[in-house]
């Protein structure tokens, strides 16, 4: 299940699907007369693309997500446990071990690392599964956090969390309701605080890795059509569809709740309901 919801987000984020309805175009102009429909087609999958890659569009749509929450604003209550969130990496011994991060994943770990470093006595929370190789996302980042002179005895490992709903869960199972300052990026804060507070948890927010910026001044730079605005418009796409996601689980464990929840009829309650209505019927006539 968990393989094939990351397969389905993957292939409806937009460039692959843009893309895929250009292929479709493309298929169509080849293989049939209907020219004026593979025209539509081509037409709609180049300025998709275009739109998408275009900062006045991108910028708006994501920045409406990123800013949901401010940026760290300490508080005034000891904080035990700061919790970085997992993103990506891989597994190349020819680079450095912050290479291997992804660029989230770097800038998580880094925010991480500067608010433990306000709190001496705070331990820090690191999650993510393999992802397919030989090493856990969290132990990944240990090892950079361990480079950067963060104490191994104030490290705690979430090998096993391969989303944010497996993330707060076993969060919650390892420190319960304890004052926790949570750190991902400021896309993604909005859907892991509603993971976290439906678990009853109301940890601090420490959005990071912002994407979108309003203040782009040179034109050139603006007006132009560029992937890392392409990028903005999937970051805003991705959650989008886990917001969706969120409900649509929700609503299920809603549903099977309710069910467990309305009593079941046993044999013999049934056998006497049967009777009180045989008993109810008017008698027919004996001839």
């Amino acid at each position: 299940m968990f393989e094939l919801k990351k397969f389905l987000s993957s292939m409806l984020m937009p460039l692959p699907g843009f893309l895929l309805i250009g292929f479709i175009g493309l298929l169509i102009l080849w293989f049939s007369k209907r020219k004026g429909f593979a025209s539509f087609l081509l037409t709609l999958s180049l300025l998709g693309i275009f739109l998408l890659s275009f900062q006045p569009i991108t910028t708006p749509l994501l920045k409406s997500t990123e800013r949901i929450y401010p940026s760290f604003i300490a508080p005034e209550t000891p904080v035990e446990y700061v919790l970085v969130l997992g993103n990506g990496h891989v597994v190349d011994d020819e680079i450095s071990p912050i290479s291997e991060l992804s660029r989230a994943a770097v800038m998580r770990l880094t925010e991480g690392i500067r608010i433990y470093r306000m709190y001496p006595g705070s331990k820090m929370i690191l999650s993510g599964y393999n992802g397919g190789t030989t090493v856990s996302h969290a132990r990944m980042m240990a090892r950079v956090a361990l480079s950067l002179g963060v104490q191994k005895s104030d490290i705690l490992l979430l090998e096993s969390a391969r989303d944010t709903h497996e993330e707060a869960m076993q969060t919650f199972n390892s420190v319960g309701k304890s004052t926790l300052v949570l750190v991902t990026s400021a896309s993604h804060m909005p859907r892991a605080m509603s993971e976290f507070h439906q678990l009853g948890m109301d940890p601090v927010p420490a959005p990071t890795n912002y994407l979108a910026h309003s203040e782009v001044k040179q034109p050139w730079d603006k007006y132009a059509p560029k992937a890392k605005y392409l990028e903005q418009s999937e970051r805003f796409w991705y959650e989008q569809m886990g917001r969706w996601f969120m409900q649509l689980k929700d609503l299920v464990m809603k549903k099977e709740q309710q069910a467990q929840e309305t009593p079941k009829l046993e044999i013999e309650d049934v056998m006497e309901k049967v009777d009180e209505l045989k008993d109810s019927l008017p008698l027919s006539d004996e001839k």
